[in-house]
């Protein structure tokens, strides 16, 4: 009842106000549900090739290789010399990385070396799945981690001029417990404010955290797709733990790794 004349009354309806709540009920369960199949969907998973007999890897190095050179390095430069077993991969799905067919992240190990070749995106909402997952199968006594990851050349934040012959070039990032006296690095360190991003700041995040002795080597290089010449600038840093072969990989090794981004990033073909 209108308590003065003119006051305008707000009717309600038990009836509408059930159906709408009904429909917002219906509405956040199906969102709920929604949401429950993408959050499984993009799940990372590490499946065993080899289980280890105490449940995680005992290794002195840890080489996690992100990045078209990164990882062709690796191919070319390390495990085309034999040796090295394949014991786990790494699965996920994101809207840019697809492992329906053959696995882009494979975990291989020699003697005390292992080594993790990741040429898939790992998304934002995924890295912090991916380091848990990845370091939760390394025993992380007595590790020491060095990640290689590519960067474009137009992300590098500097007052001087760069010119085309001075790339490709490293720099590095790395953690608080490690010691440059026991272990020198291969390059100057990564500049303010240039930053690091994706899965390579992720995993030096992690090893910050973990207190694990870990280096970052990012390559900066004005080419987008893996080459001969920027991978080479790895050879450094990746000797430091490992006996690289000084006599470079054969031809078709190079080509098979370089040709076909090559290829693919030619607008004439």
């Amino acid at each position: 009842m209108a308590t003065f004349f003119g006051e305008v009354l707000s009717v309600y309806s038990r009836a509408v106000e059930e159906d709408e709540d009904d429909d917002m009920t219906r509405e956040n369960e199906e969102d709920e549900q929604i949401r429950r199949e993408i959050e499984e969907k993009r799940q990372v998973d590490v499946h065993w090739l080899l289980q280890p007999d105490s449940g995680s890897l005992s290794c002195s190095d840890l080489i996690i290789a992100a990045g078209p050179n990164a990882t062709g390095f690796v191919s070319a430069y390390v495990l085309s010399s034999g040796g090295w077993r394949p014991v786990a991969r790494v699965s996920l799905w994101n809207e840019r990385s697809r492992t329906d067919g053959e696995p882009s992240c494979v975990l291989y190990q020699q003697k005390q070396v292992l080594i993790c070749q990741c040429s898939c995106y790992v998304a934002e909402d995924q890295l912090f799945q991916w380091t848990e997952k990845v370091f939760g199968c390394v025993q992380a006594r007595g590790l020491s981690v060095t990640v290689l990851s590519d960067c474009s050349v137009a992300e590098y934040k500097t007052s001087d001029y760069l010119s085309g012959s001075s790339t490709p070039f490293l720099r590095c990032l790395k953690t608080s417990t490690h010691s440059s006296a026991t272990s020198a690095v291969a390059c100057p360190l990564l500049e303010p404010p240039n930053i690091s991003c994706g899965l390579a700041a992720a995993v030096l995040t992690h090893c910050e955290v973990q207190r694990i002795p870990a280096v970052l080597y990012q390559l900066y290089s004005d080419v987008p797709h893996a080459d001969s010449l920027s991978m080479q600038a790895y050879r450094e840093p990746v000797s430091a733990v490992l006996k690289l072969d000084h006599q470079s990989p054969g031809a078709e090794v190079l080509q098979k790794i370089t040709g076909v981004c090559a290829i693919q990033s030619n607008l004439y073909t």
